[in-house]
């Protein structure tokens, strides 16, 4: 049921019923799993109650979590997700070390549980670094005061493998603490100095890193289920990390260590990069729109805030109506994470059609009459491409500067989360309509009908 819900999850007109299946599958597997202690006797009544307070605390969490987190913070929520199965890893391990006798400490089983603790640590608080960044909780925004973080992290890298090697090759179980300790550091020193706009790659890897926890896990307490989940999550991981690294063109080296360099916009205030910005009005946008051929969205983390989906396809509708081409350009990691902008686009029943990729977009941008860009920042900041000094630098964009005319709307000049200007906003083809995202694209609905 997993295998199938992952599949039907590839396709929005499935995606709901593969998410159902795959609920349904999680509930048979605790259900099942807890007969079977029951079955074989495996726990008192204290541990039967122990075993029931943690179903309702983890229902009762996951109850509150679906029902109050927004669609703006499925990453930080993705990025808890993976966090709570590396922790989940550790703590099988590490219970069963306690119940380890020397005959079943043999070196595989002790490699297992070594290797289990230590990626399952770092996963539990990478994630929670990760949560922060995006949650854009200050004290996770100020760089860590190491002089020299790679060559830190390296030399705990070292010092986590020696510890695992001497639990495989001695049988002792004190190390796993120690990796415990060492581990926890090192999940805050790799997140730690990663930027902003890189953790759609991080959360992708840390969910890869889960997948491994589990695997390991499935090792330890000899489940083959375990070990074979573990490894597709685990192979999935790695291969979204792959896909997310060439979108943001960082290499995976370039991650694990946090190597991304902070940078700087171009020269000059702000105030000088911004003087010959243009605000406009919903009845000067109309007016353009009025004529346009071709008219490309591009969503972003602003639009997730200001639940604008809805609105822009109405505005879409209209503009359909009077003969002109409609398409949403969307950029892999736009919203902060991957498919983030195709499901809040997919609950506003936007034809999947329309969604046009990064790359199939860009080489036709030229011949685009109007491109709407709402409340996107990073993702189509030039500074990519000009800018070698620039922490985006490189980073593929959706190249909306080569439209005939570009409108953003935006409530303000403000940066993106990668903390740098965009001197798209003062492009001689670009328009700044300042307003919140879906009373704007309401307001440009409203001129269109009128005239």
């Amino acid at each position: 049921m997993f295998i199938f819900g992952l599949k039907m999850m590839a396709h929005p007109r499935t995606a709901v019923r593969g998410n159902l299946i795959s609920s349904v599958a999680m509930l048979i597997a605790v259900v099942v799993t807890a007969y079977m202690i029951f079955d074989s006797g495996g726990a008192s009544w204290a541990g039967w109650l122990l075993i029931a307070i943690g179903l309702v605390i983890g229902t009762g969490i996951g109850i509150f979590l679906a029902v109050k987190v927004e669609m703006t913070q499925m990453p930080q929520l993705v990025a808890l997700f993976n966090g709570l199965g590396g922790g989940a890893s550790v703590f099988v391990a590490g219970a069963e070390l306690l119940g380890l006798t020397d005959a079943k400490a043999t070196p595989d089983v002790m490699l297992a549980i070594g290797v289990s603790g230590l990626i399952g640590t770092v996963t539990f608080w990478g994630s929670l670094v990760a949560f922060g960044k995006l949650q854009e909780i200050a004290v996770f925004e100020k760089p860590l005061p190491i002089p020299a973080p790679q060559a830190f992290n390296a030399v705990l890298a070292v010092v986590l493998l020696v510890l695992v090697a001497i639990m495989a090759s001695t049988g002792m179980g004190w190390p796993f603490i120690v990796v415990f300790l060492c581990a926890t550091a090192l999940g805050f020193t790799l997140v730690m100095p990663i930027g902003g706009a890189d953790m759609p790659v991080v959360i992708a890897l840390l969910n890869s890193y889960s997948g491994l926890a589990a695997a390991a896990t499935g090792f330890v307490i000899d489940n083959n289920v375990l070990i074979i989940s573990g490894s597709l999550v685990g192979a999935s991981g790695i291969i979204l990390t792959q896909i997310m690294c060439k979108a943001m063109n960082r290499s995976l080296v370039n991650v694990l260590f946090g190597t991304m360099q902070g940078g700087s916009g171009p020269a000059g205030s702000d105030d000088e990069l911004y003087a010959t910005v243009r605000s406009t009005s919903a009845d000067d946008i109309a007016m353009i729109l009025d004529n346009a051929q071709r008219v490309v969205f591009v969503p972003g983390y602003g639009l997730a805030v200001a639940q604008a989906q809805h609105a822009v396809r109405d505005l879409a509708n209209l503009l359909k109506e009077k003969g002109a081409t409609v398409e949403y350009a969307i950029h892999p990691v736009a919203g902060r994470m991957p498919g983030h902008m195709n499901v809040l686009l997919a609950e506003a029943d936007v034809p999947y059609d329309q969604l046009k990729e990064m790359d199939e977009i860009n080489p036709t941008m030229g011949q685009v009459d109007v491109a709407i860009v709402i409340g996107a920042n990073d993702v189509v900041n030039p500074l990519a491409n000009t800018d070698p000094n620039s922490p985006i630098a490189g980073m593929p964009i959706i190249e909306v500067d080569k439209a005939r005319t570009v409108i953003v709307i935006k409530r303000s000049l403000s940066p993106g989360f990668a903390k740098i200007p965009n001197p798209l906003f003062a492009a001689e083809n670009a328009l700044m309509f300042f307003s919140d995202g879906k009373k704007a694209v309401l307001d440009i609905v409203t001129a269109v009908k009128e005239l």
